[in-house]
Protein backbone atom coordinates (compact mmCIF):
# COMPACT_ATOMS: atom_id res chain seq x y z
CA UNK A 1 0.00 0.00 0.00
CA UNK A 2 1.09 3.71 -1.18
CA UNK A 3 -0.83 5.84 1.78
CA UNK A 4 0.02 9.50 1.08
CA UNK A 5 -0.89 11.99 4.18
CA UNK A 6 -1.32 15.88 2.95
CA UNK A 7 -2.33 18.48 5.78
CA UNK A 8 -4.62 21.11 4.41
CA UNK A 9 -2.86 24.73 3.27
CA UNK A 10 -2.24 27.73 5.58
CA UNK A 11 -5.96 28.60 6.56
CA UNK A 12 -6.94 31.67 7.62
CA UNK A 13 -7.58 32.63 11.53
CA UNK A 14 -10.13 31.20 14.08
CA UNK A 15 -13.78 32.47 13.48
CA UNK A 16 -16.35 32.65 15.54
CA UNK A 17 -19.16 30.43 13.98
CA UNK A 18 -16.42 27.39 14.93
CA UNK A 19 -13.04 25.99 13.54
CA UNK A 20 -14.36 23.82 11.14
CA UNK A 21 -15.60 26.86 9.03
CA UNK A 22 -11.88 28.20 8.81
CA UNK A 23 -11.43 28.53 4.85
CA UNK A 24 -7.77 28.46 2.70
CA UNK A 25 -5.34 31.73 2.53
CA UNK A 26 -3.94 32.77 -0.96
CA UNK A 27 -0.46 31.48 0.72
CA UNK A 28 -1.92 27.64 1.95
CA UNK A 29 -3.31 27.29 -1.65
CA UNK A 30 -0.18 28.17 -3.26
CA UNK A 31 1.53 25.82 -0.72
CA UNK A 32 -1.47 23.02 -2.16
CA UNK A 33 -0.97 23.58 -5.75
CA UNK A 34 3.13 22.91 -4.62
CA UNK A 35 2.34 19.72 -2.78
CA UNK A 36 -0.09 18.64 -5.51
CA UNK A 37 3.17 18.45 -8.09
CA UNK A 38 4.85 15.58 -6.39
CA UNK A 39 1.15 13.51 -6.25
CA UNK A 40 1.40 13.96 -10.43
CA UNK A 41 1.44 10.48 -11.58
CA UNK A 42 0.49 9.00 -9.39
CA UNK A 43 -2.23 6.06 -9.39
CA UNK A 44 -4.54 7.18 -6.47
CA UNK A 45 -7.53 5.17 -5.83
CA UNK A 46 -9.18 7.53 -3.63
CA UNK A 47 -8.82 11.14 -2.07
CA UNK A 48 -10.28 10.71 1.56
CA UNK A 49 -10.78 14.01 3.59
CA UNK A 50 -11.89 15.55 6.42
CA UNK A 51 -15.10 17.41 6.80
CA UNK A 52 -13.58 20.51 7.39
CA UNK A 53 -13.79 23.38 5.33
CA UNK A 54 -9.82 24.11 5.08
CA UNK A 55 -9.20 20.11 4.29
CA UNK A 56 -11.98 19.93 2.06
CA UNK A 57 -10.75 23.26 -0.09
CA UNK A 58 -7.34 21.42 0.15
CA UNK A 59 -8.50 18.05 -1.37
CA UNK A 60 -10.57 20.21 -4.28
CA UNK A 61 -7.14 21.72 -5.50
CA UNK A 62 -5.95 18.72 -5.20
CA UNK A 63 -8.43 16.46 -7.54
CA UNK A 64 -8.21 19.55 -9.82
CA UNK A 65 -4.30 19.48 -10.74
CA UNK A 66 -4.91 15.59 -10.83
CA UNK A 67 -7.79 16.26 -13.43
CA UNK A 68 -10.60 14.59 -11.26
CA UNK A 69 -9.30 11.17 -11.59
CA UNK A 70 -9.31 9.80 -8.38
CA UNK A 71 -12.37 9.52 -6.45
CA UNK A 72 -13.08 12.13 -3.15
CA UNK A 73 -14.87 11.05 -0.42
CA UNK A 74 -15.45 13.07 3.03
CA UNK A 75 -14.28 11.41 5.99
CA UNK A 76 -15.32 11.52 9.57
CA UNK A 77 -13.33 10.42 11.95
CA UNK A 78 -10.05 12.27 10.75
CA UNK A 79 -10.26 15.83 12.30
CA UNK A 80 -7.87 18.06 14.33
CA UNK A 81 -9.10 16.83 17.97
CA UNK A 82 -10.02 12.78 15.97
CA UNK A 83 -8.04 9.73 17.77
CA UNK A 84 -5.45 8.52 15.62
CA UNK A 85 -6.15 5.26 16.86
CA UNK A 86 -9.72 5.74 15.40
CA UNK A 87 -8.17 6.97 12.37
CA UNK A 88 -5.72 3.91 12.07
CA UNK A 89 -8.53 1.49 12.41
CA UNK A 90 -10.23 3.32 9.42
CA UNK A 91 -7.70 3.27 7.27
CA UNK A 92 -6.78 -0.24 8.18
CA UNK A 93 -10.40 -0.89 6.61
CA UNK A 94 -9.77 0.20 3.30
CA UNK A 95 -8.96 -1.51 0.38
CA UNK A 96 -7.22 0.95 -2.19
CA UNK A 97 -3.59 0.16 -2.66
CA UNK A 98 -2.90 4.06 -3.72
CA UNK A 99 -4.76 6.16 -1.11
CA UNK A 100 -4.52 9.93 -0.43
CA UNK A 101 -6.02 11.41 3.27
CA UNK A 102 -6.16 14.87 3.55
CA UNK A 103 -6.51 16.13 7.13
CA UNK A 104 -4.86 18.46 9.92
CA UNK A 105 -2.60 18.97 13.05
CA UNK A 106 -1.81 17.11 15.65
CA UNK A 107 -3.90 14.26 14.02
CA UNK A 108 -1.92 13.54 10.90
CA UNK A 109 1.54 13.80 13.05
CA UNK A 110 0.72 11.33 15.20
CA UNK A 111 -1.19 8.98 12.89
CA UNK A 112 2.31 9.34 10.96
CA UNK A 113 4.00 8.38 13.73
CA UNK A 114 1.99 5.45 14.74
CA UNK A 115 2.23 4.03 11.54
CA UNK A 116 6.05 4.21 11.33
CA UNK A 117 6.89 3.54 14.41
CA UNK A 118 4.25 1.98 16.12
CA UNK A 119 3.42 4.16 19.02
CA UNK A 120 2.29 7.82 19.48
CA UNK A 121 5.44 8.91 21.14
CA UNK A 122 6.91 9.66 18.20
CA UNK A 123 5.02 12.03 15.73
CA UNK A 124 5.73 13.14 12.37
CA UNK A 125 6.74 16.86 11.87
CA UNK A 126 3.61 18.49 9.19
CA UNK A 127 3.88 22.19 8.27
CA UNK A 128 0.86 23.40 6.28
CA UNK A 129 0.69 21.27 3.39
CA UNK A 130 3.42 18.97 4.36
CA UNK A 131 2.79 15.96 2.32
CA UNK A 132 4.41 12.47 3.20
CA UNK A 133 4.48 9.04 1.92
CA UNK A 134 4.13 5.80 3.80
CA UNK A 135 4.43 2.19 2.55
CA UNK A 136 3.62 -0.81 3.59
CA UNK A 137 1.63 -4.29 3.14
CA UNK A 138 -1.36 -2.44 4.73
CA UNK A 139 -2.10 0.87 7.35
CA UNK A 140 -0.72 -1.08 10.36
CA UNK A 141 0.70 0.27 13.46
CA UNK A 142 4.70 0.14 12.77
CA UNK A 143 4.56 -1.91 9.37
CA UNK A 144 4.68 1.11 6.91
CA UNK A 145 7.84 2.76 6.15
CA UNK A 146 8.13 6.83 5.35
CA UNK A 147 9.69 7.17 1.69
CA UNK A 148 9.20 10.90 1.55
CA UNK A 149 8.06 13.88 3.80
CA UNK A 150 7.84 17.25 1.12
CA UNK A 151 7.02 20.58 2.81
CA UNK A 152 6.31 23.55 1.02
CA UNK A 153 8.95 26.33 0.43
CA UNK A 154 9.41 29.22 2.93
CA UNK A 155 6.97 32.21 1.19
Amino acid sequence: MRLWLLRHGQAGPYVQTGDHLRELTAHGRREVLHAAGHLLGEPLDTILVSPYVRARQTAELVHEALERRPALQVQDGITPDDDPRGALRLLAERQEGHLLVVTHQPLVGALAGLLVHGSLQQSLPFNTASLALLEGEAALAGLMSLRALHHPPAH
